[in-house]
């Protein structure tokens, strides 16, 4: 037996009308063309679905089993449909994003909480893009925007380009290198340096300074969090390079200093990395302006 789901609309339509005539009206087809369509299903089935002789119409037995499927099947079927109506118009979707940049949490929980607001039915999530290769997770649809400062030519990847940042050093203000006007690859031969836990690749203060100069810190100490990097800066437990807009506090604070990378200073780039076919999506759209305003933000601080 075929069932389609016309066939299960014209049984709901029937029994709710009590007659072919308002139900044909209701599916906007001729009454001949709907009786048509459940005679064809009676000799498909065997059986009459049909009291005909009772007025309004009413469901036989077999007709009653396949109203009870219809109250179950179209309601999801309709549902379905909204959902891929949002998915077309860019209402709802998916918004999974990989950080590349350890520091950048801090600055994108204020942007995904305007966001959230504004798209509450866009799936988000965060994935450290530390722990995999998020660039071709991104290619193969496992997330969908990547935060990132090293922007590569990708086949279908596009590098929007977020805010410019400076990668600053910082120690404590009794540091015998609290005394220069400026940090140079040599001064960290003898620092313990103070990093997050990334490879040292993913890091400003190898990729722009340390390791184009051959040089290496005389010890390196991994930290986690933004907070726990200052407090040993500030006990002189080590050095530290940060990005200007994650120490913008410290600027005012008398237990630390920071200084500029070489006599010119340092200057990166931060990136959403995204699908070329996503870019029209009005939800990546708004995430993307969101994230503009609160670095526009940081900066004025």
């Amino acid at each position: 037996m075929h069932i389609e789901f016309r066939h299960l609309r014209s049984i709901k339509a029937i029994h709710q009308a009590g007659g072919l005539a308002r139900a044909a009206d209701q599916l906007n087809i001729t009454q001949s063309a709907l009786s048509h369509q459940i005679k064809g299903l009676e000799d498909q089935a065997g059986v009459e679905l049909f009291i005909r002789k009772s007025k309004p119409m009413k469901l036989s037995a077999a007709g009653l089993r396949l109203l009870r499927l219809a109250e179950q099947v179209l309601p999801q079927i309709e549902s379905m449909q909204a959902e891929f109506s949002a998915l077309r118009d860019g209402n709802t979707g998916r918004m999974h994003i990989a950080i590349e940049c350890h520091a950048c949490f801090e600055w994108l929980f204020p942007v995904l909480e305007g966001f959230r607001r504004n798209w509450p039915d866009v799936d988000v999530d965060i994935r450290p893009g530390l722990a995999f290769d998020a660039l071709p997770a991104l290619q193969k649809e496992e997330v969908d925007l990547v935060v990132s400062s090293d922007p590569e030519v990708i086949p279908g990847v596009e590098f929007i380009e977020l805010f410019d940042y400076a990668p600053v050093f910082v120690a404590s203000a009794l540091h015998p290198l609290a005394k220069k006007p400026f940090i140079e690859a040599a001064d960290f031969a003898d620092q313990t340096l103070i990093t997050y836990p990334v490879e040292k690749s993913r890091l400003d203060i190898f990729s722009q300074l340390l390791t184009p100069a051959g040089v290496e810190p005389q010890a390196i100490r991994q930290v986690e969090l933004t907070a726990v990097i200052l407090l040993l800066v500030a006990s002189n437990r080590g050095v530290s390079v940060l990005p200007d807009w994650v120490v913008r506090e410290v600027k005012y604070s008398s237990d630390y200093v920071t200084r500029p990378l070489t006599k010119d200073g340092v200057t990166r780039s931060l990136y959403a990395a995204i699908r070329s076919e996503d870019r029209d999506k009005p939800y990546m759209q708004e995430l993307i302006r969101l994230a503009k305003v609160e670095a526009r933000k940081l900066q004025m601080q």
